[in-house]
């Protein structure tokens, strides 16, 4: 039995040797054998997906490019990126929510020179026809000087223009319609005179320009105001609007809406506050913000009451406190014929008009108005009012207006 015992362990001994080795081999096959460097280099990494144009294939031993050769940005050229960009293109600032931009102001007269003829034509046509008669009697003479007078030209600038026709077609004796309109278009620009036409913005001392709006209610005059402080930003001008008519109902909320409009601020007051102190608070503010401009639109005052023409004078005396004021624009209704030379010469009396703004010329045929009140001021027709549009006040621009007169 002892015998028999020693020959199994000794069996079983063998057998769990043999089997060690097995489980320790099939160990050592899992691992990777111990062998030196393939030659071939071991891709560490999944190479990026080629693109059109690419090679397939990549040698794994060309060396590391630089930053110059691969066509990456430096750190100083990441940090100056837009320089980068050829020729950038600038745009200007929109202009802020609700603010208009102005039409420009250079021609405008000529643009509306089509509107201004429909309404002005009587009377260039009517003196076209009457020197186109084949006898220039002195009932004919008479006609015309009818037809300038009833066109608000005024007795004696209609006498001169007459006396100056009469002679020269005399002098030339034929008479071609061209040289008949030539003849009428030369005269009438000389009859219009050579003024300075300018409306002055500037001031020669350190603070804005100041310009004061007069003239009685009904002319346009606030409607006006706003209308140039449009023609002055289209300009390139900062402005701000100062409502010192108190007076009239709405007037301040009416300027304002205007000035909103083109981003002008105004400055204003209580209703039936002191006019000369709102027109001094309104320089005073163009000042601390270095505006171009101030516009100061004033009451419009029936001229035929002598306490408020002194208080007119009174706004001038105060705002004249921050400096001498620039230009002093009367508005007159061009409709209104000889009444507004009555008015121009009240308006004269108590403050100095420095030029005249025509208002409502598109409605009427009495353009002769424009030489009647430069006739009777001594000053110059520098804006005028062709339409209800906001860009329809223009530079009064003499041979534009006789050419809308008498056409092409």
């Amino acid at each position: 039995m002892e015998l028999i015992l020693a020959v199994v362990i000794a069996l079983v001994v063998a057998v769990a040797v043999t089997s060690g080795l097995v489980i320790s081999g099939r160990k050592k096959k899992q691992l990777p054998p111990a062998e030196p460097p393939s030659t071939t280099p071991t891709v560490t990494a999944p190479p990026a997906e080629p693109h059109v144009g690419d090679e397939a294939e990549t040698p794994r031993e060309e060396p590391r490019r630089t930053i110059e050769e691969v066509g990456l940005p430096t750190a100083e050229e990441a940090v100056e990126t837009p320089a980068a960009i050829e020729d950038p293109v600038v745009a200007e600032a929109p202009p802020a929510p609700g603010i208009e931009v102005p039409e420009p102001t250079a021609g405008r007269l000529v643009r509306l020179r089509a509107r201004l003829a429909r309404s002005q034509n009587s009377l260039g046509k009517g003196l076209l026809t009457l020197l186109s008669r084949e006898h220039l009697d002195e009932d004919t003479w008479e006609e015309i000087e009818e037809t300038l007078l009833t066109a608000d030209v005024g007795v004696a600038p209609t006498q001169e223009l007459v006396d100056r026709l009469r002679e020269r077609v005399r002098v030339l004796g034929t008479r071609t319609p061209d040289e008949l309109r030539a003849l009428l278009r030369e005269e009438l620009v000389a009859l219009l005179g050579d003024y300075d036409r300018t409306v002055h913005t500037e001031s020669p001392q350190d603070v804005p320009g100041v310009v004061m709006v007069v003239g009685v209610n009904g002319t346009g005059k606030t409607t006006t105001t706003g209308k140039l402080a449009r023609v002055l930003v289209a300009d390139g001008k900062s402005v701000v609007l100062g409502a010192a008519d108190t007076f009239r109902a709405a007037a301040a909320d009416q300027l304002q809406t205007w000035g909103d409009r083109v981003g002008a601020r105004t400055v204003r007051g209580p209703e039936g506050g002191d006019p000369a102190s709102i027109a001094y608070d309104a320089v005073k503010e163009g000042i601390a913000e270095k505006a171009d401009v101030v516009l100061v639109d004033t009451a419009g005052r029936l001229h035929t009451k002598t306490g408020l023409m002194d208080e007119l004078g009174k706004v001038k005396r105060v705002v004249e406190k921050h400096g001498p004021l620039d230009e002093i624009l009367l508005v007159l209704d061009a409709t209104t014929g000889q009444n507004g030379l009555i008015q121009a010469r009240v308006f004269a009396e108590v403050v100095d008009i420095t030029g005249i703004v025509l208002t409502k010329l598109d409605g009427t045929a009495k353009g002769g108005i424009v030489v009647a009140v430069q006739r009777e001021l001594g000053v110059p027709v520098k804006l005028v009012g062709l339409g209800e549009g906001p860009d329809d006040l223009a530079p009064f621009e003499p041979a534009a207006f006789v050419d809308a007169l008498i056409g092409d």
